[in-house]
């Protein structure tokens, strides 16, 4: 029987042509318990073309330094925090590191302020707990405990978000390599390969920050926006191009000027300036993320299938970027509409844009 096709597959699943031929390739010493060596790892990360001409697709866009940075990280004893604002990749930097260097990128705690101790450590099954006590077989692992047992990656998304108590049951995993179970009078010893990627966002103030203790057993790569407007364009171009084809869009490519315009708008409303600096406007109140820019396009996308022509045009990412930008239905309606008259209007090749943005606001 043939396996249901899923909509969004594990990165080590996605990509496994290119992990098998990493692996072929790699000829360099491997951390223990790692798929591929560090060097391998971030071409995989970043891209490339093998000896044997297989093209590695890059993952991320950006500085290599903070790549090598992370991967090393990840070769020592301290967890991997990656810090940033919203939509700078920080959870899909987070998943490839962990296909590349375990094959496993499912070892997932997501971080909520109702995230409890049992989610990090480990709980019960209360049924067989009140039948026969506290037992091995009663006990349900957390990911982080298999991570430990298995000496895999761990993840642990949006970390500030965790109450301070609840984060700071990471100290001994991290300290001492050891999660003790004193109900089984026992304990976890983390094999050769473990470790913990953590995600935080340095905008959206969390729940609590990292105590000074926990601070310290982290190594933290803070993940920046792209430095230019040519390289968040290739960011988009090449996810909007693999959300499509994954979601079965039938609609021809975005073409790289709408591509482009969503990412001048959100870079101009981002910066509080135009491109060619002349002219300073207000910045709403939300990020205008990458991420966010990638949403409008494929939303964009699915109207020009199946309510238009196939052909992407401005009225279809008119939308989007209105319900990206405007957040606070008083004052990023105002900015928006200040932009569209003192920007967008005397812009040339944009009356088009222009006259959606008008329709929608």
């Amino acid at each position: 029987m043939t396996a249901p096709t899923v909509l969004r597959p594990h990165a080590e699943q996605d990509h496994a042509a290119e992990l098998a031929a990493l692996a072929a390739a790699d000829d360099r010493a491997k951390p223990p318990s790692w798929n591929l060596s560090p060097w391998a790892v971030v071409e995989y990360l970043l891209g490339g073309t093998l000896p044997d001409g297989t093209v590695i697709t890059p993952k991320y866009v950006g500085p290599r330094r903070l790549i090598e940075v992370a991967v090393a990280t990840l070769a020592t004893d301290r967890a991997l925090l990656l810090l940033g604002v919203p939509g700078t990749a920080k959870t899909w930097v987070s998943e490839h590191l962990s296909a590349a260097i375990s094959g496993d990128s499912t070892l997932l705690v997501q971080g909520t302020a109702g995230t409890s101790e049992e989610s990090i450590r480990y709980g019960w099954n209360y049924a067989r707990l009140i039948a026969e006590g506290p037992s091995p077989a009663a006990l349900v692992e957390s990911p982080v405990l298999r991570a430990m047992r298995d000496g895999k990656l761990a993840r642990l998304e949006e970390l500030t978000r965790i109450p301070a108590d609840v984060q700071d049951s990471l100290i001994t995993i991290l300290s001492e390599k050891t999660l003790p179970i004193p109900e089984l009078g026992t304990e976890v010893q983390a094999r050769p390969g473990f470790n913990l990627i953590a995600t935080a966002n340095n905008r959206d103030k969390g729940v609590n920050e990292l105590s000074s203790a926990l601070r310290r057993r982290f190594n933290t790569v803070v993940l920046p926006l792209p430095d230019s407007a040519e390289a968040e364009v290739e960011i988009v171009s090449r996810r909007v191009a693999e959300l499509g084809a994954s979601l079965k869009l039938p609609a021809e490519a975005a073409e790289l000027a709408e591509i482009r315009r969503v990412v001048t708008v959100f870079r101009e409303l981002r910066s509080g300036r135009t491109e060619d600096g002349r002219t300073a406007v207000k910045s709403p109140s939300g990020t205008l993320s990458t991420a966010e820019a990638i949403s409008v396009l494929t939303g964009g996308l699915a109207l020009a299938a199946h309510f238009g022509d196939g052909v992407l045009r401005p009225h279809d990412i008119a939308a989007g970027i209105h319900g990206a930008v405007v957040k606070d239905p008083v004052a990023d309606r105002a900015i928006w509409i200040e932009y569209l008259e003192t920007v967008v209007r005397e812009r040339d090749g944009w009356a088009d844009f222009y006259r959606a943005g008008q329709e929608i606001s």
